[in-house]
């Protein structure tokens, strides 16, 4: 139903949803009275004054429209530039390698080589430089085929737990693309026809957050806790309880979190955790005191960028438009194309671009860069 799009450009999640809306022919009264979002933000965000920031209100406008999150937030973007080209490609080549069946015969893959292939990857995805990891991806999945095809003996449960690493990038990397069908074909072909690996179903939950369905996700991060407790789990749970309004629950998922964080980075990511849930529930000021409160030292570059753009949001929504800006533009800086891609990020962007006096032309730069303008 894409062709319905007016805005298949890439522009604000409001401009489809008024898209959307006419289509539907609904008044702004009856989705308001749908949704239980107020008729001045839904007229807002159709206008332009208001922007989408929380993954609440995004699932609560699907669901009524009877929509995919993707036909809001406009995913997969179009290409702007060579390595946006690039890393949209990667979809297109892992679908060939689901297309094909397993090995019956294969060359004979060194599982230390593997191993070192993998963690590279890894380090790009932690990096957030989608474009390095995108390039890696294609031939990991065909080494890491090839490896369970002629693993024997002890080295199949390595080659076992390789692949589904190998599958968990991929599947990741396509979740923020926005082939969120691919990932999830994906995430199933990694089962080695077990238990769940704890990484599968890790992985499961964040794209069941991002399809706007909190209460799937939960379910999943029941099933994970049987797997293995880490204190990942529990912040990824407790954002999916502030998803459904449940504030108290996500606190105390997150002084487990807390409990569980074994060093300085997990601390920090338990940190930025409390921020999303404070931003999700709409206390910008508290989500502001815990983006500053983290150890942006301890963090990687996709992660960083990640609680930078909370940051942005959290000033913008407190009337501080430059603040925000000069955020935005550090997040980019430290993962350009993983801010670009983010939808809440772009439609920050978007609504930036004529509230600011001193970064007006930064901003208006990156909305270039991201296709927005």
């Amino acid at each position: 139903m894409r062709e319905l799009d007016e805005t298949a450009g890439g522009g604000p999640i409001g401009a489809r949803l008024a898209a959307w809306r006419r289509h539907r022919e609904l008044t702004g009264g009856d989705l308001a009275s749908r949704t239980g979002l107020g008729l001045d933000y839904l007229a807002g965000l159709e206008t332009g004054r208001e922007w989408v920031d929380r993954r609440g209100p995004l699932a609560a406008l699907t669901a009524a429209l009877r929509l995919d999150v993707a036909d809001l937030t406009g995913q997969p973007y179009p290409p702007r530039g060579e390595e946006h080209a690039a890393v949209r490609a990667v979809a297109f080549h892992l679908r060939r390698r689901l297309d094909r069946p397993h090995p019956g015969t294969a060359p004979l893959v060194l599982l230390e080589e593997l191993a070192a292939q993998i963690r590279a990857a890894a380090d790009a995805e932690a990096a957030g430089d989608e474009h390095r990891l995108a390039l890696a991806l294609p031939d990991l999945i065909e080494a890491a085929d090839c490896a369970l095809a002629t693993a024997v003996g002890p080295g199949r449960g390595e080659a076992v737990r390789l692949r589904v690493a190998a599958h968990v990038l991929s599947a990741g990397l396509l979740r923020r693309l926005g082939y969120k069908d691919l990932a999830w074909m994906l995430l199933h072909r990694a089962r080695p026809g077990i238990r769940e690996p704890l990484p599968v179903l890790v992985e499961e939950i964040r794209l069941l957050i991002d399809l706007g369905l909190p209460e799937y996700a939960l379910a999943r991060a029941e099933r994970a806790e049987d797997a293995g407790a880490d204190w990942e789990l529990p912040t990824l749970a407790a954002v999916a309880q502030a998803m459904a309004g449940r504030r108290p629950e996500a606190e105390r998922l997150l002084t487990t979190a807390a409990e569980r964080a074994a060093d300085a980075r997990e601390s920090a990511l338990v940190i930025a955790a409390r921020a999303a849930v404070a931003a999700e529930v709409g206390d910008a000021a508290e989500a502001a005191d815990h983006v500053r409160a983290a150890d942006h030292a301890a963090l990687d570059g996709a992660h960083r960028s990640s609680l930078l753009v909370a940051a942005a949001a959290a000033e913008a929504r407190q009337d501080r438009a430059d603040q925000a800006a000069v955020r935005l533009v550090e997040a980019d800086a430290a993962a350009p194309l993983r801010l670009r891609l983010d939808p809440f990020a772009r439609d920050l962007v978007a609504a930036l671009t004529d509230r600011t006096t001193d970064h007006t032309a930064a901003v208006r730069d990156l909305a270039e860069r991201a296709g927005l303008r």
